[in-house]
């Protein structure tokens, strides 16, 4: 069971985390943790204003699942818009929690498609937290900074 869980996809994706360049001047940074597992992951996001990832730097500390979605979610988050992102937060809790399939070719064109390769991480709830790390922390941030270009505004 654990060979389907580690396997050569994901430990390959592990081994090679993109964006992992601290940004200089970021628009937000978030610190996600797990305290289940002890994952981290610090994000930074620069957020275009049409509302699209124009910056994204992350620093990773977690079990090869866990660096897996984040170089999944590195190698495709800049560019994309904050709602497909927090849609993808969704899929990804459904596709470990509920069953539910995989972002597939429907999804952000396709960009994501890389993630079916954590579908056997449903079966290992303890993990789950830290393949859910760079997704949320993503989100919190675009939270962030559009709530204060909100109050900016006002």
């Amino acid at each position: 069971m654990l060979n389907a869980l580690y396997n050569e996809k994901i430990l390959n994706f592990a081994a090679h985390i993109g964006q992992t360049e601290r940004l200089t001047a970021p628009d937000a940074t978030v610190t996600h943790h797990s305290p289940l597992c002890g994952s981290r992951i610090t994000v930074d996001v620069s957020l275009g204003p049409d509302g699209r990832v124009a910056g994204y730097g992350q620093q990773v500390r977690a079990c090869a699942l866990g660096q897996a979605a984040a170089a999944i979610l590195g190698q495709h988050v800049v560019g994309q818009d904050a709602a497909a992102l927090r849609e993808l937060v969704g899929i990804m809790r459904r596709m470990l929690k509920e069953d539910g399939p995989p972002p597939g070719a429907d999804f952000a064109g396709g960009a994501f498609a890389d993630l079916a390769v954590l579908t056997p991480v449903r079966e290992h709830k303890a993990r789950h937290n830290a393949v859910l790390l760079p997704f949320e922390a993503v989100v919190k941030a675009i939270d962030q900074i559009e709530a204060g270009r909100q109050s900016a505004s006002a």
